[in-house]
Formats: C-alpha cells, sequence, structure tokens
C-alpha cells in the first residue's frame, strides 16, 4: 500500500495584501453607508417617545382629573399619577391604584416637567430636549404638549 499522496500548495497560493486591503475597504464603506442612515433615525425616534411619553401622561392627568374634579398640584406632581394621593377634604376616592404604573424618563435619562397652569393650558408637560436647556433646535429642542 502506497501511503496518501501529500498536498501541496502552489507557492502562490493564499491571500494577498491587496485582496485584505480590498475587503477591509468594503466593509469600511459599508459600514459608513449604515451610520449615515441609522444615526439620524436615533434622534427622530427619541423625540417619537417624548412625544408619546408626554401624550400618556397627558391622558393620566386627565383621568386624573375626572375622578378627582382637579389637576394634580405642582407639589404633587406627576407621582401623584403613579399613587394617587389620600382624598382631600370633600374629595371621594374612586380609584385605589394608580393611573400608570410607572412614571417614564425622557429618552435622555431626565423626568418630564409638570407645571399647572400652563401656558394657555390647565398644564404643561415638557421635556427640554437632548441638550437639558430652555429652547434649542432640532435635537435639541424643548418638547411639549
Amino acid at each position: 500500500m502506497n501511503p496518501a499522496p501529500k498536498s501541496r500548495l502552489h507557492p502562490e497560493a493564499g491571500v494577498t495584501l491587496i485582496e485584505m486591503l480590498v475587503v477591509i475597504v468594503i466593509i469600511g464603506l459599508v459600514t459608513a453607508i449604515v451610520a449615515i442612515n441609522v444615526l439620524p433615525a436615533q434622534g427622530t425616534a427619541r423625540v417619537q417617545k417624548a412625544r408619546t411619553d408626554i401624550a400618556t401622561l397627558e391622558q393620566a392627568l386627565e383621568m386624573f382629573r375626572l375622578d378627582r374634579a382637579r389637576y394634580p398640584s405642582m407639589d404633587e406632581g406627576l407621582p401623584a399619577l403613579v399613587t394617587p394621593p389620600a382624598a382631600a377634604l370633600g374629595e371621594t376616592v374612586v380609584r385605589t391604584d394608580g393611573y400608570i404604573r410607572r412614571l417614564p424618563d425622557d429618552p435622555w435619562g431626565r423626568p418630564y416637567l409638570y407645571v399647572t397652569p400652563g401656558q394657555g393650558k390647565p398644564f404643561d408637560i415638557y421635556t427640554l430636549g437632548a441638550d437639558g436647556r430652555e429652547g434649542g433646535e432640532g435635537m435639541d429642542a424643548d418638547i411639549r404638549n
């Protein structure tokens, strides 16, 4: 019996440096294209989340008002939606649970702000945007009800 023949690679077999560089450039281009398309969508998603959270808080405030004939005071704030305050003199407690399970933070990790009375409305709920300061434009703009 003959032993199995040894396979010998051609001396020029393998991957050249040029081929590796071409592959790395292609991977870089694909990464750049994905980054350009995904990063703006992340900012838009944060703004949309803030608008959705504010709408949810507005609905909870309206349910609070329907049950208690008033909006939470500035002292009670938005936490009154999670655990309703004890009945004040002349009020009857309709709910024993909260109006929402928990208070959401804005997409930038800060609590939503609540002011009553609001600017031409019974209340304002807002976030200061990405920069955390009043005013701003684009992603730094305040988002209000």
